[in-house]
């Protein structure tokens, strides 16, 4: 790791430290279930929103505290007098700003004024709602997601676990925020499952790196949603999965970014549950290609950009692979849980 990189997390676990120790439950608007401002797992960090502070507002992006207040990073920096290396209405732009956009979020927050909003006052939106390019994302990235799928598959030629990731896209018009509702079309498809993911976003450009040095392109982590239309995955287009992974608004993510340094991976825990119920629970150290294998082998003639959104696969326990199968159905709640980084909560509409 840079000396600059590492005296901006010093920085942050300084800046932290400053905010109220216990975190709470917040109510989202319109939604009664409230937002759970989790506690990070790193010893340094920040939780980065994008969000609109009221209405008729524009967006910009602010710094979740603990006990679920946002600083308002635009308002922060004109009243403090700070010059800021990124645009503060753009995640893309702060990933871009790398070392130096740490630096600016430290002294925002160790500044910041003591009259903030809840976080169930303001709207949070997607982190980064319109994406530069697709959404990059890995299959079969946990054995017994792999094994649990074997005798639904379009595709039954496919008996023995990749060597190197299995990597596709979804469209940037799958975008969706952490509480929207995420359409429903029944003459398309009834068929829509749940696949809860760690998202990485990626903080600078890069081509051919090395695992030894793929954290380094790392900027956070969000909850993602992989929402899927199995039958149009799997049927509809000779099993090529692009279309059925890429309905409108079928990618929920955010409540917001943890940078690299609010998050120990090991401790994190990718988990989802519909109307309650839990469906899916697997720890990262279960994950058979971990972050530096899938953006090595990514990047190799491939340049990856700041923004870039790497959603690293599903564990066991999706809709269709269960006995009988469950799909969802308007009305259905289905959250997703990153532990240490948030929970995002999207109605079936």
């Amino acid at each position: 790791m840079d000396t600059n990189r590492r005296d901006a997390l010093k920085l942050g676990a300084s800046a932290a430290m400053g905010s109220i120790l216990m975190p709470q439950a917040m109510a989202a608007p319109g939604d009664s279930q409230g937002i759970v401002v989790e506690p990070l797992t790193g010893n340094a960090g920040f939780r980065v929103a994008n969000y609109i502070p009221k209405m008729g507002a524009s967006s910009r992006l602010g710094l979740v505290t603990n006990d679920g207040m946002v600083v308002d990073i635009p308002a922060e920096a004109a009243r403090q007098k700070i010059k800021l290396s990124f645009n503060p209405t753009s995640m893309v732009s702060l990933a871009a700003a790398g070392n130096q956009g740490l630096l600016d979020l430290s002294q925002l927050f160790k500044g910041r004024s003591a009259k903030l909003a809840n976080v169930n006052q303001v709207t949070l939106l997607s982190p980064i709602p319109n994406p530069t390019s697709n959404i990059y994302c890995v299959g079969w990235n946990y054995l017994d997601h792999f094994e649990e799928g074997k005798d639904r598959r379009a595709d039954q030629g496919v008996k023995e676990y990749p060597k190197v990731p299995v990597l596709f896209t979804k469209g940037t018009q799958t975008m969706n925020g952490p509480f929207d509702p995420i359409p429903y079309d029944s003459s398309y498809s009834t068929l829509i499952d749940w696949e809860a993911e760690l998202a990485v976003v990626i903080g600078k450009k890069g081509k051919n790196i090395s695992e030894d040095s793929a954290m380094d392109y790392v900027f956070g982590y969000a909850a993602y949603n992989d929402t899927t239309a199995r039958d149009v995955q799997q049927k509809r287009h000779s099993g090529q999965w692009f279309k059925g992974k890429s309905l409108d608004g079928h990618g929920p993510m955010g409540p917001w970014i943890v940078t690299t340094g609010g998050v120990n991976l090991d401790d994190t825990r990718i988990i989802c549950r519909v109307n309650g119920v839990e469906k899916q629970n697997a720890s990262y150290k279960q994950m058979f290609f971990k972050i530096p294998v899938v953006i090595a082998e990514l990047s190799r003639s491939l340049t990856l950009l700041p923004g870039d959104i790497i959603a690293t696969g599903t564990p066991s326990g999706v809709g269709n692979s269960r006995k009988p199968p469950e799909f969802l159905k308007p009305g259905d709640v289905m959250e997703t849980e990153i532990t240490g980084v948030g929970i995002i909560r999207n109605k079936i509409a």
